[in-house]
C-alpha cells in the first residue's frame, strides 16, 4: 500500500532533516547532549501528519459545501455558488444549450431548479441562477491567481461520474498553459489561455467545479483532463486543467451585472476562417473566409480569399494554432500578420481587436 501524500512529506523532510545534521558534524551514534530524545523525534512525525490531515479536513468542510451538482437534461456536471443570491459559476460547456436545470446543493435534500443567465463559450464559462435562494447557501472565497505557485496542494471537489461531494487531491503541476478544447469530447472549443494544470484528478463530472488552494479558495474551475492519443483519446492520468480564478471572476461580475459579457480581454483579427492543406495533404495556414468591417484586420488590409501564414513569430498551421497564438495576446496590442494572397506574400501590422 503506497503511503499518503502527506507521510511521503514528511519522510522526505525527515531526510533532508537527517542530511543537514550530518553535514553540522552531528552523529545519530555520538554523544550529542542536545539532540532530541528518540521519543520526542518519533513523537514529532505523527504530529506533523496529523496537522496537514486537519488542514484537508478544513478546507473540505468549508469549502465543500460551495460546490454543486448540475443536471442539464440528461448530462451532469459541478458549479460553484458564486454569491449569496444564488449565481452559481460553471462551465459553458456543461450548460450545453439549455436553459433550465436542477441544483443539487449541501444545504438540500432534493433538487432545486435553477435559470440560465448566461453562457460564454469563448471562454467556457456560464453563470446560472436558482430561482429558489435555500436557507445556508454558502458562497466560495476565490484566490488570486498571480499567487498560485507550481508545488502547491490542491484539492478537486465536484460531481466526477456523478458521485457529488467528491474530491481528488494533488498539486499544481504549472501554470499558464494555453489549451484548446476538443468539441468531440464535449468541449465548446474554446481555446483557453492561462490554465493551471493540476495533477489532482478531472473526471467527467468534474467539470465546472472548484479547484482549491489550502487556504479554502478556489483558485480554478476544472474543465477539462488531457487526452491521450495514444491511448485512443483516453484521459491522461495526472494531467488536468482549470480556468484562473481570476478569468473567473472577470467573467462571472460582467454577467451578473450586465447579463453578457461586454470585455473578454481576448484578442482578435475580426476574421473567420478555415484551415487549408499543401499538396502533401499538410495544414498549411488559415484561409480568410470573412472579414469584419472595420476591425483588425480590415483595418490592415487583410481580405477574404487571404491565406495567413504566420502571426508574430508563431507560424500558423491551423485555425487553432492561430487561436492559440492570439490568446496569449491582449486587445490593442500590435503585432505583425504574413498572408499570401495570389502566390505572394505579405506582413502587415495589425492592432489586434477583441473577440
Amino acid at each position: 500500500m503506497n503511503a499518503s501524500p502527506a507521510r511521503r512529506t514528511l519522510r522526505t523532510a525527515a531526510a533532508f532533516g537527517c542530511c543537514l545534521a550530518l553535514l553540522s558534524g552531528c552523529s545519530a551514534f555520538g554523544d550529542d547532549t542536545n539532540a532530541d530524545p528518540p521519543a520526542v523525534r518519533a513523537a514529532a512525525v505523527p504530529l506533523a501528519a496529523a496537522d496537514l490531515q486537519d488542514q484537508y479536513q478544513k478546507v473540505i468542510k468549508n469549502v465543500l459545501p460551495s460546490v454543486v451538482q448540475i443536471q442539464a437534461s440528461g448530462d451532469l456536471g459541478s458549479g460553484v455558488v458564486y454569491d449569496g443570491s444564488g449565481h452559481i459559476v460553471t462551465n459553458a460547456h456543461v450548460v450545453g444549450a439549455e436553459k433550465k436545470f436542477r441544483v443539487t446543493t449541501a444545504s438540500t435534500e432534493e433538487p432545486l431548479t435553477a435559470t440560465l443567465v448566461y453562457s460564454y463559450p469563448q471562454q467556457d464559462l456560464a453563470v446560472i441562477k436558482l430561482d429558489k435562494v435555500p436557507a445556508g447557501l454558502k458562497a466560495a472565497a476565490f484566490g488570486d491567481t498571480d499567487k498560485v505557485q507550481v508545488g502547491q496542494i490542491t484539492l478537486a471537489m465536484g460531481s466526477p461520474l456523478g458521485l457529488s461531494s467528491s474530491v481528488t487531491e494533488g498539486i499544481v503541476s504549472a501554470t499558464g498553459r494555453t489549451v484548446s478544447e476538443n468539441t468531440a469530447g464535449g468541449g465548446t472549443g474554446a481555446t483557453i489561455p492561462n490554465m493551471v494544470q493540476t495533477s489532482a484528478a478531472i473526471n467527467p463530472g468534474n467539470s465546472g467545479g472548484a479547484l482549491v488552494n489550502l487556504d479554502g479558495q478556489v483558485i480554478g474551475i476544472p474543465t477539462l483532463a488531457a487526452s491521450d492519443p495514444n491511448l485512443g483519446g483516453s484521459a491522461a492520468p495526472g494531467i488536468g486543467f482549470a480556468i484562473p480564478a481570476s478569468m473567473v471572476t472577470t467573467v462571472a461580475d460582467q454577467i451578473i451585472k450586465q447579463g453578457r459579457v461586454t470585455d473578454s480581454g481576448r484578442a482578435a483579427l475580426g476574421i473567420t476562417g478555415r484551415t487549408v492543406v499543401d499538396v502533401n495533404y499538410q495544414p498549411a495556414g488559415v484561409a480568410v473566409v470573412t472579414v469584419k468591417p472595420g476591425d483588425a484586420a480590415d483595418k490592415a488590409g487583410i481580405r477574404p480569399g487571404d491565406t495567413i501564414t504566420k502571426v508574430g513569430r508563431d507560424d500558423i498551421t491551423t485555425i487553432t494554432s492561430l487561436a492559440e497564438s492570439l490568446a496569449s495576446d491582449r486587445p490593442g496590442q500590435k503585432t505583425t500578420v504574413t498572408y499570401s494572397r495570389d502566390g505572394v506574400s505579405r506582413t502587415v501590422e495589425v492592432t489586434l481587436g477583441e473577440q
